[in-house]
């Protein structure tokens, strides 16, 4: 019994495997996608972002709105594409760690509250993609296997050779 489960389980994992680049693809896609949005809106608005900057005491409000609204419209372009995905992952998360300490936690109370603050999921999805990168469905890949770069997709064993480690 317990070898009949171990065979199904290896089998149903190693065929999971095949799409597992389906995962890092949707989230850039839908994440990127986000963040282009929000960074067009502000572009198109930046005075009234301005403002919003102004009231929250944000130092050199339009400097620091401009510089935002642009970093997310450029950062949420090239997450999509996949393109300097952990670069740009840096700018995202030093953007979302000026949003959480100087607006949102003032308004957090307790440890639920920053666990539910949609800036620190938004923090979380940048440093997954910072430490994981943008999977083998993107320019990122491309780019590095046309310069000779080895990615850690390049290292991960086939199927098959997952499946015949486990049954040796």
């Amino acid at each position: 019994m317990r070898h009949f489960i171990a065979d199904n389980a290896s089998s149903l994992l190693a065929g999971l495997h095949r799409f597992e680049w389906i995962g890092p693809l949707v989230v850039r896609l839908v994440f990127g996608y986000f963040w282009l949005e929000t960074g067009i809106a502000k572009v198109h608005n930046l005075d009234g972002f301005t403002q919003r900057f102004v009231g929250w005491g944000i130092p050199f409000p339009a400097f620091s709105a401009g510089l935002s609204a642009w970093t997310e419209l450029i950062g949420g372009l090239l997450i999509m594409l996949g393109l300097f995905t952990r670069l740009v992952c840096i700018p995202m998360l030093i953007n979302m760690a000026v949003a959480v300490s100087l607006v949102v936690s003032a308004n957090l109370m307790s440890l639920d509250d920053y666990v539910e603050a949609d800036e620190i999921v938004y923090s979380l999805i940048f440093f997954w993609l910072f430490v994981s990168g943008p999977g083998k469905a993107s320019l990122d890949t491309l780019l590095a296997r046309a310069l000779g770069i080895r990615t850690a997709s390049d290292n991960t064993p086939s199927p098959r050779a997952v499946m015949r480690a486990i049954v040796d």
